[in-house]
Formats: structure tokens, sequence, C-alpha cells
């Protein structure tokens, strides 16, 4: 079959649609879906209409607007569907919330009244987040790229699974409450995960203080103040620092801290192409490994870059958040080296577990000190954020059965 090019997408759009099928009645939404084309008018303020905005989850919430629009302007209520053409490829498609009594909008956002024979507003609601109808969505796009634009008779094309109205209101019902056991499941994880984490940073003498007393009103000696404020005194006052009943050791003297490879020009993948790990790749505890760059690295120097198992990652990062994320190296990609936003962490086994050191590194105490940055400085380099990790203490205790029950903490630089 010969087909031109602009008609290609097309042509995928039509197999995509082929390839589905469903149980239910599939039909183009014009057949559940009316237009609204009500306008609105008001002299220069918008009073109690209110400007929305669509984000790309598809939720709808008030604009920061009190003048009116340029050009046509139309109405919205609750229920009603709306998307912008511009974004809709991107999600941002959804139903006006009770919360927005009346919505107002410009022709860049149609808008649509579902059939109240023929959909439920909460069957929409879910129907719009469906991965498959924000991928027809996708491909009903057309314009110039970077412009590209969704129309309202393209919208109303798209075919769906419609229900009757009892089939619709079962399944609401059902995925309710599954979510709802979801997120009893989720919370009940969290309670046990951060219960853990306590027994675990109290055990080795590093758990957060407690809370302070309720005490406003309070007197204290002028050589008890270490910092002036309520809470550094109160807690100078009320609390005594837990000693550790473990020796300390740098994490230096337990494996070397090392840095990757920096990219440049000069390393672009060639004859020693090379995979290599980003921070893209290093989340927090795990490792996503499903795209994979290149760079070119000289077999002379793979013995000092290559990746080891039981290699503990860090990132270097350019913010809080990022550095000091971690996850450990399995061996998952053989000759693989690092990026010099990641950190190497090197140990010696047989008195240091890969396992422990990154659950110390992810504990309260240790995370919030790793990634302390001044104010308002510049991004964190390389060498400060290797310099922190070299220079943090681990307290150790060895276990008379194994030294698999070593235990290592790490707390604040002296």
């Amino acid at each position: 079959m010969i087909r031109r090019w602009r008609e290609i997408e097309r042509w995928i759009e039509n197999g995509a649609s082929a390839g589905r099928s469903s149980s239910y009645p599939m039909l183009p939404l014009r057949n559940v879906l009316i237009e609204r084309r009500e306008t609105v008018q008001v002299d220069g303020a918008l009073g109690d209409w209110q400007a929305i905005t669509i984000k790309f989850s598809g939720e709808v919430l008030p604009r920061e607007r009190a003048g009116a629009f340029k050009g046509a302007m139309f109405a919205a209520y609750p229920g009603d569907l709306a998307f912008s053409k511009i974004d809709a490829r991107n999600g941002a498609v959804g139903l006006i919330p009770e919360s927005i009594p009346k919505a107002v909008v410009t022709s860049e956002y149609p808008v649509f009244t579902p059939k109240a024979d023929r959909l439920r507003a909460a069957y929409l609601h879910h129907l719009l987040r469906a991965d498959h109808f924000k991928a027809d969505l996708q491909r009903k796009a057309s314009g110039t790229s970077g412009r590209k634009r969704v129309t309202p008779e393209g919208f109303l094309d798209l075919e769906v699974p419609v229900p009757s109205l009892d089939e619709q209101d079962a399944l609401i019902a059902t995925y309710t409450e599954a979510l709802a056991r979801a997120t009893k499941l989720e919370q009940e994880a969290e309670a046990v995960e951060h219960a853990g984490w306590q027994e675990f940073e109290t055990a080795l003498g590093a758990a957060p203080p407690v809370p302070l007393p309720d005490r406003p009103v309070f007197v204290a000696r002028f050589k008890d103040v270490e910092r002036w404020s309520h809470e550094g005194v109160l807690r100078s006052l009320t609390q005594t620092p837990t000693a550790g009943s473990m020796p300390t050791v740098p994490l230096g003297q337990r494996g070397k801290v090392s840095y990757g490879i920096q990219k440049s020009p000069a390393n672009r993948p060639g004859t020693h192409a090379r995979p290599y790990l980003r921070v893209a790749n290093v989340q927090r505890g795990v490792l996503d490994l499903r795209e994979i760059k290149f760079i070119n690295v000289p077999d002379e120097e793979m013995p000092k870059l290559r990746l080891e198992v039981g290699d503990v990652l860090l990132c270097e990062g350019n913010s809080p958040d990022l550095v000091g994320r971690g996850a450990i190296w399995r061996g998952e990609i053989t000759d693989c080296v690092h990026q010099n936003h990641v950190l190497r962490v090197r140990l010696d086994q047989s008195k240091l577990r890969p396992e422990f050191v990154l659950a110390v590194i992810n504990s309260s105490p240790t995370a919030k000190p790793i990634s302390a940055a001044k104010p308002n400085a510049r991004p964190i380099s390389p060498q400060s954020t290797a310099k922190r990790s070299r220079d943090y203490q681990f307290r150790t205790s060895v276990s008379t059965s194994s030294m698999t029950c070593l235990k290592y903490c790490i707390v604040k630089p002296e």
C-alpha cells in the first residue's frame, strides 16, 4: 500500500483504533456530548465569573484574573467537559468541579455537556485519564511542530466505550472501593516503614530528638545558650544528647569515594563506546536502567572507571533533593561506568555492607546534613559532596556471631 507522507499520522491512528476492542459499545464522543456555546458578556471585570486553567493532569483550577478576556468568552458549569486545543494532547482535558459554579473560557477552550442519559460525570472523568484515550488525543493533534492543536471536530470523532448507566455506576463503585483499600494499605505501609526507621535510628544512637515540651516561658543561664532561639535554648535545658555506644569512623576509612567521567565532545560514543550511568538512572534505593546512554572510554581507563558489584552510587546533584540520593550497583550491565555527577563509593565489604550504608544514608539524621547547603549558594560541586561523603562518621559495632551483623551509623562530622 502506498500513502502520502501527510496521511501517515491518520493512517497510524486508524491502525491503533482497529487493534483495540471492548466488550462495551464503541461510540464517537459526538454521540454522547453536546457542545455548549453560551456566550458571556461583561463590562470590563469578570465579576462572579471565574477564569480557569486546566493542568496536564486534567485538574481544573481557578485562575487569578479579574479582567475580561479579549475576544469572545464562553460559559462552563460544574460537570461540563473542557479542553485546551493546544495542550489537550498533553492531558489538559477535564471536568469543571463543583467548586467553580461559573467558569469562563475563551474560544481556545471548547466546552461540552455530557448527555445525562448516556454518560455519568464520574465515568467520564476516569475515561479522560485512560492511557488509550490520551494516546488517541495525541494522534488527533494537527498543525506545525510545537503548535499542534486538537480541534473540536477531531475531539468529537474519538471513539470511546460507553456502557449502560448501571454498568458505569458499577464500574465507578468498584474502582472507588479499590482505591480506598489501596490508600489504606499505603498509609499502613508508611506507618510500618516509619516505625522501622525509628527503631533503626534508635538502635544506632541516631534517633531524631523527641518533641519539645510546651513551655512558652522559662528561665535559662546565659552560659547554657548555644544559639539565640527559643527552640535551641529549650532543647539545651530539657534534653541530654544521646551518647552513642558505638565508636565512629569516617566513611573514607571503610571505602573509597571517587568521581566518574566528565562528558565532553572528545568522548562522544566512538570506537570504545561504553554504557554509563547518569543522575536520572540513580533513584532513591533503586536504579532506573530503562534508558542507558553511551560514552567513549579507552580500554586503558576502564579499570579505574568500571563499576563493580556492591558499589554504592550517590548523586551529587544541583539541588538538596538530589544530593545523596543513592542506589547499589548489582552488575546489571557489563563494562558500565558512571558520569561525574554520580559518585562511587567502593567499600571494604569485609567490614561494611553496601545495603547498610545505603540505609544509613537514607535515614533522616544523615539525609539532612549530607544535603545541607548554604542559602542562596551556587550549585553544590562534586568536590564538596564527595568530601562530605568521605568525612561522615560511622558508628560501628562487631557482632560476636557474624561479620554480616556489623552495624553502622552516620553522624555529623566532628
